[in-house]
């Protein structure tokens, strides 16, 4: 449940005013930005495995309604960039394609003279061409273009075209919102540029992280009486920030794209603070905290340890994640068993 506006207030006053998080957040406003909107659209560093990241780049400029960082979050919701997925009803690959629609719209990314479902070169490319045949489809049809490439994406450019527009599909309108937020998390961060002061939601999340000080590591921990209250890592960051109203994923690596990444001297209380084994691959992150200012977080560290302030001076630093709620109720849902994304709303899914 939702903090209340008064318990919000109060719990960010309370991490302003007292203890350690007091002295360390009011050092952090003049040294930290916020993101605005950048024009460039490239791809924010760590949000794409090294080996995508050229050809995402590449085919994002191929028409104007796309960009590299829509590109990869359609990837990402389609897949989580796993070549190799397939869904239950036979969508393949990266860019999860039906084999029908694969045959008709795909083409040869890498110049090798194929077109193969299961390469991922050939995968972005034909992604792209795919976003970009349904753009010209709908070109008529007024609004933002992008929503309307987006929706035709998902239902087909005839109701695109029948409805002057997105369509009134539950399921459509949440694909085109999904994909334009989620977006932003693959955004690069522009300079710093305006400051504000500490958010009611980012504060609520450090208050409740910070009065679990002091408790045991549980791998898998939730926080749950069954549990004795005990956390791991992206469990501590789950329940915080759920306290606040806003639901994350269970695990680190999905909460890593739940908004927009602000860079080092970005950084601003109650931002999520992120490790991994291979700083060019976020599918390797292993670790998540809560930033609190000055460098540190709060963290459920390992098996052993408790809930504890700790330096994000770290080598194994990917970066960070500004929270919002639109970017974590955009990101595709998991399947409990094996963990393959199983929110699959691309072309020709229906």
């Amino acid at each position: 449940m939702a903090l209340g506006k008064a318990r919000l207030a109060g719990a960010a006053a309370a991490v302003v005013a007292i203890g350690f998080v007091g002295v360390v957040t009011l050092g952090t406003y003049a040294a930290s930005g916020v993101p605005e909107r950048s024009g460039q659209l490239s791809l924010s560093s760590g949000t794409v495995p090294a080996q995508y990241r050229p050809q995402i780049q590449k085919w994002g400029t191929l028409c104007p309604e796309i960009s590299a960082p829509m590109l990869a979050a359609q990837l990402y919701q389609e897949s989580g960039f796993d070549p190799s997925a397939k869904s239950p009803v036979g969508a393949q690959g990266l860019a999860q394609f039906m084999p029908g629609t694969w045959a008709a719209s795909s083409v040869d990314g890498n110049g090798d003279g194929k077109r193969d479902v299961w390469n991922p070169d050939d995968a972005i490319a034909s992604a792209a061409s795919f976003d970009c045949e349904m753009a010209r489809a709908v070109a008529k049809v007024p609004g933002d273009r992008q929503a309307n490439m987006l929706a035709a994406y998902n239902a087909g450019p005839y109701p695109v075209i029948q409805y002057q527009g997105v369509p009134p599909y539950k399921e459509t309108q949440g694909y085109v919102k999904s994909i334009q937020s989620l977006a932003e998390s693959f955004t690069a961060p522009p300079d710093p540029g305006v400051q504000l002061a500490l958010s009611k939601e980012a504060a609520g999340a450090i208050y409740f992280a910070q009065s679990k000080l002091g408790i045991d590591y549980m791998w898998g921990g939730t926080g749950q009486t069954w549990e004795d209250g005990r956390f791991d890592c992206s469990g501590l960051t789950q329940v915080a920030f759920k306290s606040v109203g806003i639901d994350l994923p269970r695990v680190a690596n999905d909460q890593w794209y739940s908004g927009p990444h602000p860079s080092r001297d970005q950084l601003r209380p109650g931002d999520l603070v992120f490790f991994a084994n291979d700083l060019e691959d976020p599918r390797t992150i292993h670790h998540v905290g809560i930033y609190v200012g000055g460098g540190y977080m709060i963290d459920a560290p390992h098996t052993g340890a408790k809930v504890r302030y700790d330096t994000i001076n770290q080598r194994d630093y990917i970066g960070a994640t500004r929270v919002t709620p639109d970017g974590a109720a955009a990101l595709p849902t998991r399947n409990k068993n094996d963990g393959t994304i199983t929110a699959s709303q691309g072309p020709a899914k229906s």
